[in-house]
């Protein structure tokens, strides 16, 4: 793995909960080989037909985890804090700026586009407050270029800069989504009908593509090249992960390999490479810039697999869509992939579609009687874990805004997997 390929930096104080995160289980597959980035909880009880699944897991290695990864080895243990409440202010100002930078000429246009911009609609905005807690992580020991300049300007020029990193992620992010509905005829998302259902395909794709627009607009207006690089590129992802899930072939469907490699266009590559380029406007190092990279990568990651296990155990309501919409499209996700493992006969059902909603049942079934749902959760906590880790791998510091936004990092990694909605 990329990981385990990046020297090591001086540990910081997080260490003492490192005997934690490096007990990991096993695989067999080699999911992927990460592309080189370019250049420039409570236990809950779901059921599954036949199968019921405890969601704290029986492993010894994550009982208490929540706890113990932020205890340290020293005597002093540091108090956590929400990571959304720590960017909560900041978080309102991108908010703000978002609503106002879709408004459009055509009156039309401008109340598609900000359709999922609206108060109460917005999500919970996940990755501008992981962009804007990476900030303050790595906004440390940063060269100045002029001297003279007063540091506190230098400071707030390069935060505003950071802002619309992620301001430019969440548009990128929310035109994907658009997009998505379109191709799926989603009737759905996040709770109310998909603008697609309310406005029509031809007004929902002309928003992302709008959307899109602007995040050019606002991309270009940092002048840095190797940030623009970057995240055109995440583009171009998000459009061959699409076109992946849309052309597979027999023998890619039932690839793990296959799958992962999607699941980082279409999800992992938007908040990694959005966190590399936080790190190179901060002026980090390469070392840093690519330990930036590997937290959003393993953390996109494990986001998506436990999405396709909420899939199967999750409910319309809590969910916001309809349960087995993967399924439901013929989209062939991690559970049913390592159900098949154990199960081959299983892949017949999976080659005559799901058309039929009686293959839908029998191949539930068989992710039922498998450990399908388990093992997608266990593969979920690895790239946790190695989220974990490269945050554990950055260079030391006594700033405590910096150790505190890394302990909240650190803290997302376990909300994501324990999450239920």
């Amino acid at each position: 793995m990329l990981f385990s390929r990046i020297s090591r930096i001086q540990r910081t104080s997080l260490n003492g909960c490192r005997w934690l995160l490096s007990h990991r289980p096993d695989y067999r597959h080699q999911f992927f080989r990460s592309e080189s980035p370019p250049s420039c909880t409570d236990s809950t009880t779901q059921k599954v037909l036949g199968y019921r699944e405890i969601f704290s897991w029986g492993l010894p290695a994550l009982h208490g985890f929540r706890h113990k990864i932020h205890h340290q080895s020293s005597s002093i243990v540091e108090e956590q804090e929400d990571p959304f409440s720590l960017v909560a202010d900041e978080l309102s100002l991108v908010a703000n700026r978002l609503r106002s930078m879709v408004v459009a000429e055509v009156p039309k246009l401008a109340s598609a586009a900000e359709y999922f911009f609206k108060m109460g609609v917005e999500g919970k905005r996940f990755r501008p407050t992981v962009l804007l807690l990476m900030a303050t992580a790595l906004n440390v020991s940063i060269p100045q270029p002029f001297p003279s300049e007063p540091v506190d300007a230098f400071a707030k020029e390069l935060r505003a800069r950071q802002q619309c990193i992620a301001e430019i992620t969440e548009m990128i992010h929310v035109a994907s989504l658009l997009h998505d509905d379109v191709l799926d005829d989603a009737d759905t998302r996040r709770g109310i009908g998909s603008l697609n259902f309310v406005m029509g395909n031809k007004l929902a794709v002309l928003s992302g593509d709008f959307l899109l627009s602007r995040a050019c607009v606002a991309l270009a207006s940092l002048k840095n090249t190797e940030v623009v690089s970057l995240l055109a590129k995440v583009v171009e992802h998000l459009v061959t992960g699409e076109t992946m899930q849309m052309t597979t072939t027999s023998e890619q469907r039932c690839s793990m390999e296959y799958y992962m490699q999607k699941t980082y266009y279409k999800t992992a590559s938007l908040i990694s490479n959005s966190c590399k380029a936080i790190a190179l406007l901060a002026g980090q190092t390469a070392e840093v810039a690519m330990l930036a990279y590997e937290y959003g990568r393993n953390l996109g990651l494990a986001y998506q697999l436990i999405d396709d296990v909420l899939d199967f155990t999750g409910t319309s309501a809590s969910l916001g869509k309809g349960s087995l919409s993967d399924i439901r499209l013929g989209i062939i996700t991690a559970p049913i992939l390592f159900a098949m493992e154990e199960f081959p006969q299983l892949l017949v059902v999976v080659e005559r579609g799901f058309d039929d909603p009686a293959n839908v049942d029998l191949a539930l079934e068989y992710l039922g009687k498998s450990r399908g749902i388990q093992r997608t959760r266990e593969l979920a906590m690895k790239h946790a874990n190695l989220a974990a880790e490269a945050i554990d791998s950055l260079p030391e510091s006594d700033d405590e805004d910096v150790r505190k936004s890394r302990r909240a990092l650190v803290d997302l990694t376990q909300r994501v997997i324990t999450r239920t909605k």
